[in-house]
């Protein structure tokens, strides 16, 4: 998935087999869940989110779907790195006929991330990153989101392996999902690591929490207000 020399198809082939797994780890519902009691918190009428690393925005569209499901106005952008992520994402959010959802190529540890949103969130993300890369996005992602900043991935552990190396073989046909979920796992951080990572950013209050199947969400609140 990392490797910029990867063909179009099959990368295209990889988001949707990502997406299925995304779909079974209720990743979309997750994220809601914890962006609907900021909004609620904060007794916000509209609010501002944007997904880092949004791939082909499964999850950003099950987002945008449930808040109008909800009846509360979420703007939501989404940035990825390729090209052919934000074709797919944008072509995905056409279809579904989401107006208030929009993406941008974007390098989201060099390039300008367009303002400052309510929260900033991301998924399957943070482990492909170095330690000293994933500290710099969290420090830039702290610049630019008001009330919070929400990441869930993937963590570390035997169990975790197994489970993404047979759940991908399950779940997709795309060689490139049967090879980088089980690397993924190997290359991800733990829940106290990711934790670590955050107070280096300068997050002070933030909180990782482990969730099924073998996943972690690091969350940060401007205050304690926000919870965990």
């Amino acid at each position: 998935m990392d490797d910029p020399q990867i063909e179009p198809a099959a990368l295209d082939h990889a988001l949707r087999g990502i997406a299925r797994i995304n779909a079974v780890s209720l990743t979309a519902e997750h994220l809601w869940r914890r962006l609907k009691r900021i909004a609620a918190q904060r007794r916000l009428s509209r609010l501002s989110v944007l997904d880092v690393g949004c791939g082909n925005a499964d999850v950003t569209i099950g987002i945008a779907r449930r808040a109008a499901s909800a009846g509360l106005l979420v703007e939501i952008s989404g940035c990825d790195m390729t090209a052919v992520a934000i074709e797919a994402a944008s072509d995905r959010a056409r279809r579904a006929g989401l107006s208030n959802v929009e993406f941008f190529q974007a390098d989201a540890l060099l390039d300008d991330l367009r303002g400052e949103y309510d929260a900033v969130v991301s998924s399957l993300f943070l482990h492909h990153l170095a330690e000293q890369d994933a500290i710099e996005l969290l420090r830039r992602a702290s610049q630019i989101a008001r009330y919070a900043i929400i990441m869930d991935d993937l963590c570390r552990s035997a169990l975790g392996y197994w489970l993404a190396r047979w759940g991908c073989r399950l779940l997709t046909r795309s060689p490139v999902v049967h090879f980088d979920g089980p690397a993924s796992v190997r290359s991800a951080f733990t829940a106290t690591e990711a934790l670590q990572l955050a107070r280096a950013a300068g997050l002070d209050g933030a909180v990782a929490v482990r969730r099924w199947p073998e996943r972690y969400t690091l969350a940060w609140h401007a205050d304690a207000e926000g919870g965990s």
